[in-house]
């Protein structure tokens, strides 16, 4: 099985230089750029696996960064902030960013968020590789709610018959949410079954998720439960 490519773009020469080494250690293959460009540059030469943005980058920012590669690519993004600021974590999630650690940050974390990130895509030691489908929904063909169908072997959504373009993030998000429509689900559950984070997590970064999903497939389809979660509507 090939090494894991990540693409670790970081102005700070000290941080780029020991989480590169850190990263390698742990059997990982890293191009470590030190600012917004060339890290775009490196994105379109290499097509990495998985893309590790600073916030603040010099000539093309790291929310700007990861909107273009999300505009060309569904490869996994994650966002490293020196702040834990609402701003920070929320422009990069709407950016299209799956996850986001804040810096200073342990090695050893860092790698268990890329990993969890790479399972939940589906990685199997190659860029593109397809999201995995809940146990709940797998193998159930295709599932319709009202004009929107999900095929759940093909990985492919439609609204009115339209395709909709969703990351590997946002199909698990609405696939756990189709193997129980109606069902409530808190954040908590969802941090758990689609982020892999056993341990808990920022709900912000469902809340933001689930923004970017209903504006894809329709601002009523996924209802809020106040106080309590959401559910998509059957």
């Amino acid at each position: 099985m090939a090494e894991t490519h990540v693409l670790f773009v970081e102005d700070d020469d000290v941080i780029r230089e020991a989480t590169q080494l850190a990263l390698e250690r742990d059997g990982f293959t890293v191009t470590a750029m030190p600012d917004g460009l060339s890290g775009l540059e490196a994105f379109r030469a290499d097509r990495p696996d998985i893309a590790l943005l600073d916030v603040m980058l010099p000539g093309l920012d790291g929310v700007s960064l990861c909107r273009r590669i999300r505009d060309e690519s569904t490869v996994p993004v994650i966002m490293l902030s020196a702040r834990a600021d609402s701003i920070d974590v929320v422009l990069g999630l709407e950016a299209g960013a799956d996850d986001y650690v804040t810096k200073p940050f342990d090695g050893a974390v860092l790698v268990a968020r890329i990993r969890a990130v790479l399972r939940r895509f589906g990685h199997a030691g190659g860029p593109g590789a397809a999201a995995k489908a809940p146990e709940e929904a797998s193998g159930s063909g295709v599932l319709a709610f009202g004009d929107i169908e999900i095929d759940t072997e093909g990985m492919e959504v439609t609204k009115g018959g339209e395709t909709v373009a969703l990351t590997p993030t946002e199909m698990r998000l609405l696939l756990e949410f189709s193997s129980a429509p109606g069902t409530v689900l808190s954040r908590d559950k969802l941090l758990e079954r689609v982020w892999d984070y056993g341990w808990g997590g920022d709900t912000r970064v469902v809340d933001v998720h689930v923004q970017r999903l209903r504006t894809k497939i329709g601002q009523d389809r996924i209802e809020t439960v106040r106080g309590f979660g959401y559910k998509l509507k059957a």
